[in-house]
């Protein structure tokens, strides 16, 4: 079993049926029934909060521990035929995003008359053109969707006006409703009753309480915002993250200076009651949290929970201040802590790389998990099926028999129905005919070499280049150059390489390669700063385009110590299969 490490409140739902209420010191959590296969417990995201704990892993299925109707604790399978990708609790709710873009969820705030079913929330969504989902969120008593057009919908209570509407005319909604457009990401907590959208242009805006001024607005003159409200005075910088805890919201910022250190900071807003918050005193905007810990360190992970908050660090250091009433801090004691102290953690898997391991805080209980599977993208059939989900490049329409339109992309459909033209209007015609489901499933096969739907696949086959694999394709397109797509060009001594921006996008998510930091100008020119070294960057270059490493290159300790620098200072060794672990592989064979 993958490392598991749990500390903090042992009630609602009990982990441990032998444990004390309080667990103040990191101890390993193990699964029931441990002789199952090992491939079948390997965690990829861990969600919790004082509704339930759901452990979600890396084959798609999940299971939850429930805060009541167990009396015995035991856990139980999440039945959603689907596989999952994310999952999210709530106080009241929680939901399940599948790797075909549905959600389900549960809880009274969603389905009062029956709150312990399952119902497909996205499927109420009123466009019908706007119901393949890409993100979720929770928080207290809301669920946040994120669409794959990007535009956001809340369903839930909206007491605080966190739904973005007075609450004198909705006080709650059981039908997905639409919040903002253009957004690229969501973020609250499963105890917050406040919400920030970021848009595509990295303004932030937020609304929802704002008693104790944890929305960052600069002053605290309206404890309920109830309409979305631009966030002025956001610190310089990337916004990575941000994550509300009940009365108080951090947030990461990476430095665009590539000289200035660290490169990534945390920055804090809200009341410091039991100094969740980080600060000595409220703070009604964000503010830099400092500590000598973070000195000549950079921060990988970090979580928020009811009132405290963890950080893990590039240099295996486990940091946390705020309340400890239950132990949530993992210090050994009850005392919470106003400052940042550094925690004693039990030896991980330190073989393996730290940021492979994550930190999940739900109310009073903390989590610290290895999961080289947690990141947008996992693998290369999986990276090419959500890249279907995303529309910034799409450029070719398809209208399904009940009139809903599928938007692809034209560069992947060149080269996966061989080149040509006819094979795509024949694709037109077979989804003229078929529903949004089985479109949906047609595309998916089209984008990797799954076969989903027997019956459908036989329809495609002969028009699909169902012998080509998908790291054939990808090569082909990386060789075949095509002047009216859009392309990163990367200029290298030696040569210029030319990328095109769909396959960075989904490869390397934000515009990224893996192990560069780049610039973008106007004529798509991508400054590398990282100075690899050209065996190094042809490794990255044919990994990109074939989760695979090339037979002839011999790989030596100066390779795997220079690009262990780069997954470090970068950290983008998030992709599955890591790159890092295939060269070890390599270096040791």
């Amino acid at each position: 079993m993958d490392d598991c490490l749990f500390f903090g409140l042992n009630q609602k739902p009990k982990l441990f049926k032998n444990e004390t209420k309080e667990i103040t010191k990191p101890i390993q959590f193990k699964f029931e029934n441990e002789n199952e296969n090992e491939n079948e417990k390997q965690i990829k995201q861990i969600s919790s909060s004082s509704l339930s704990t759901i452990f979600l892993f890396k084959n798609g299925k999940a299971i939850e521990y429930l805060r009541e109707n167990d009396p015995n604790q035991n856990p139980s399978k999440i039945q959603i035929k689907e596989n999952i990708q994310k999952v999210t609790v709530g106080y009241q709710n929680e939901a399940i995003l599948t790797i075909e873009g549905n959600v389900f969820a549960k809880g009274k705030d969603i389905n009062p008359n029956n709150p312990n079913q399952f119902i497909n929330i996205s499927s109420l969504i009123e466009d019908i053109n706007d119901r393949i989902i890409q993100d979720i969120v929770s928080g207290s008593r809301s669920i946040y969707l994120l669409t794959s057009n990007q535009n956001v919908y809340g369903i839930g209570l909206n007491y605080s006006g966190q739904l973005g509407f007075d609450y004198q005319t909705l006080q709650k909604t059981e039908k997905p409703i639409l919040m903002m457009k253009n957004v690229s990401k969501i973020f609250s907590g499963d105890t917050s009753d406040h919400v920030f959208l970021l848009n595509s242009n990295q303004e932030l805006f937020g609304c929802g309480y704002n008693d104790y001024g944890q929305l960052g607005l600069g002053e605290l003159n309206k404890w309920k915002i109830q309409k979305l409200t631009k966030i002025q005075n956001i610190p310089k910088g990337k916004i990575i993250d941000i994550q509300c805890g009940y009365t108080y919201s951090i947030m990461l910022i990476e430095n665009e200076n590539e000289n200035e250190h660290p490169k990534r900071k945390l920055y804090s807003c809200g009341n410091y009651q039991f100094n969740g918050l980080g600060q000595y005193e409220n703070t009604y905007e964000f503010t830099e949290i400092k500590s000598s810990l973070f000195e000549n360190d950079n921060i990988l992970d970090f979580s928020v929970g009811f009132y405290h908050t963890l950080i893990l660090t590039s240099k295996g250091k486990l940091i946390g201040f705020g309340n400890n009433s239950y132990g949530e801090l993992g210090t050994g004691d009850t005392k919470y802590k106003k400052i940042p102290i550094q925690i004693e953690l039990p030896k991980l898997r330190f073989n393996e790389k730290i940021s492979n391991y994550h930190i999940s805080c739900g109310d009073l209980k903390s989590f610290i998990y290895y999961s080289p599977f947690l990141s947008s993208f996992s693998n290369l059939e999986e990276d090419l099926i959500k890249l279907f989900r995303r529309k910034e490049f799409c450029n070719i329409s398809f209208k399904t028999k009940n009139g809903e339109i599928i938007e692809a992309h034209k560069l992947i459909l060149k080269y996966r129905l061989n080149q040509n033209q006819n094979q795509i209007e024949k694709l037109q015609e077979i989804i003229s005919k078929k529903s949004i489901k089985e479109s949906n499933q047609l595309f998916e096969m089209i984008y990797s070499n799954r076969i989903i739907n027997p019956k459908l696949y036989s329809e495609i086959k002969g028009i699909i280049n169902s012998n080509e694999k998908i790291e054939e394709t990808m090569k082909r397109i990386y060789l075949n150059e095509n002047e009216n797509e859009k392309y990163f060009i990367i200029e290298r001594k030696e040569k210029q390489y030319k990328f095109p921006k769909l396959i960075l996008i989904m490869r390397s998510e934000l515009y990224r390669g893996m192990f560069l930091s780049v610039t973008e100008d106007k004529s798509n020119k991508v400054t590398d700063y990282s100075e690899l070294s050209n065996k190094s960057f042809q490794i990255f270059e044919y990994w990109i385009y074939s989760n695979q490493i090339k037979d002839e290159i011999q790989i030596t300790k100066e390779i795997i110590e220079e690009l262990e620098r780069g997954i470090d200072y970068f950290q983008l060794n998030q992709t599955n299969p890591n790159l890092f672990d295939l060269l070890i592989n390599k270096f040791n064979n």
